[in-house]
């Protein structure tokens, strides 16, 4: 069915990989629902490691200047941590049941900055280490941890060059826990291997072209497009698995 339908899987992905990089959280949490019409979820799991690990490198050249290191540390180690249980735990946990939490867990925060907008999460270590470990072992389960951690992030009230760049540099770590244990799971099929270097190319066009719309956005656009973001995802969620 890939084969077939290789033009519209590329441009989807693209649009992905644009819609990450604006929301600030990565692409996995658009082309893990996307690649799922066309592979089969294992695989999914494995083909997103491989794809992010690219799109997070071009992330961190694009925008290193803002890149927040006591963050990194405090949100990505037990993200980092969380991963490697998490996609150990995938080979055994049903992936609807955790796609249903998941999407009520996204919508209710989401809609709770939304409403209240003058709310804001404490900028402590505590929270940022719940954030990660929350991140990490969705990530593992599901394939996509980065709305977990962009919904932490917006209510840290985060400029959009620190988001992005801190975000994609935990996302790194995350990604290559992960990958080493999808590889030892048997995710990384030879039969979709070929897609890895398209997938490269188009992590680097689609973060250059969401670096360009960020440009033409303000700060609270960015904030409120990245809390929208994540209310649609858990919607489609919700929807997907009726």
């Amino acid at each position: 069915m890939l084969d077939k339908y290789l033009s519209i899987f590329i441009i989807l992905a693209i649009l992905s990989e644009v819609l990450g990089t604006v929301g600030g959280f990565g692409s996995s949490v658009f082309f893990v629902p996307v690649a799922n019409f066309f592979l089969d979820f294992q695989s999914v799991l494995g083909l997103t490691a491989l794809f992010h690990l690219s799109s997070n490198l071009t992330k961190i050249a694009l925008f290193k200047k803002g890149l927040d290191k006591k963050l990194v540390l405090s949100l990505g180690i037990p993200a980092v941590l969380f991963v490697s249980i998490g996609a150990f735990l995938s080979k055994y946990l049903d992936p609807k049941i955790l796609t249903w939490f998941l999407g009520f867990f996204l919508v209710g925060l989401s809609l709770l900055f939304l409403v209240f907008r003058g709310l804001k999460v404490k900028s402590t270590t505590k929270n940022a280490i719940l954030g990660g470990t929350l991140s990490g072992l969705s990530a593992g389960l599901l394939g996509t941890g980065g709305a977990i951690r962009g919904i932490t992030m917006a209510a840290f009230k985060m400029n959009k060059d620190k988001f992005i760049a801190t975000s994609a540099m935990i996302d790194l770590g995350v990604d290559f826990s992960r990958t080493i244990i999808y590889y030892y799971n048997g995710y990384m099929k030879q039969e979709i291997l070929y897609l890895v270097p398209i997938l490269i190319v188009v992590s680097i066009l689609g973060t250059w072209i969401g670096k360009k719309i960020l440009n033409n956005i303000s700060q609270e656009q960015f904030r409120r497009f990245v809390l929208f973001l994540i209310l649609g995802i858990g919607i489609a969620s919700i929807i997907t698995n009726l």
